[in-house]
């Protein structure tokens, strides 16, 4: 497995970045106005990864905030990966023949298996990463809204025989809660699956860090670090130089 890499999110709504308690559309907290300026600084302080989330496009079904991300995919020297909004090939291709490295699939993977397989099967499994969102155990849907009855580990096998080389697993309890990560979790899909998955919601601390990283012989390939970064309990840097 590669080196265990560091996700700072930029969260974007109306072209702000902002962030949302649980997913909750109605807990927002903006946090800067410039996606681009907010990328530039995690960037410059040793980032090599950017994770974009369009949370417009998650509830619209639609690419919205497409522009900041291609901006920030063209014009940093990090590389981009984008999930929220993207429901067609047409929305795949646009993000990834200008400069961005990773699409990500979320709530598509459960309602239409054939579009993700598609997907997986054009442009790979480096390229088309799958998004697991899971509570309980079971993979949730539509921004969070609603639960699906299909558990997580299953529905990521079956992904696997598809084709997807990567996860992003987030455990919608412990989103922007700073509540620390679930780490058995996500520890429990990299064993099962065989294939790199990236931690995502939760981290609070180092100590976070410190914690999934110890699972990077399993699959545990990353974690995605937002509200944390914007509330100051560490900064990317930090979190680099632990890595």
């Amino acid at each position: 497995m590669g080196s265990f890499t560091i996700y700072p999110a930029i969260d974007m709504r109306g072209g702000k970045c902002v962030r949302l308690i649980q997913g909750d559309y109605n807990q927002e907290t903006v946090y800067g106005d410039s996606p681009f300026d907010m990328a530039s600084l995690f960037a410059n302080q040793g980032a090599s990864w950017i994770h974009m989330v369009d949370l417009d496009g998650a509830k619209m079904g639609k690419r919205v905030n497409d522009d900041y991300v291609i901006q920030v995919a063209r014009s940093l020297p990090v590389s981009v990966q984008i999930g929220g909004g993207i429901r067609t090939e047409e929305d795949v291709k646009y993000y990834l023949e200008n400069g961005v490295d990773r699409v990500i699939l979320g709530s598509a993977a459960i309602n239409h298996p054939e579009f993700v397989k598609e997907m997986l099967s054009t442009y790979g499994g480096t390229r088309i990463v799958i998004g697991l969102d899971a509570k309980d155990g079971y993979v949730a849907t539509e921004g969070w809204v609603e639960t699906s009855m299909i558990k997580a580990t299953d529905l990521a096998q079956q992904l696997v025989d598809y084709g997807a080389e990567t996860f992003i697993f987030t455990d919608i309890a412990t989103d922007g809660m700073l509540s620390g990560p679930n780490i058995e979790a996500v520890a429990e899909l990299a064993k099962i699956t065989g294939k790199a998955v990236i931690a995502s919601g939760g981290v609070s601390s180092l100590e976070d860090i410190k914690a999934l990283k110890l699972y990077e012989s399993a699959g545990v390939a990353g974690a995605i670090v937002g509200k944390a970064l914007y509330t100051n309990q560490f900064s990317v840097k930090d979190a680099i130089q632990l890595c």
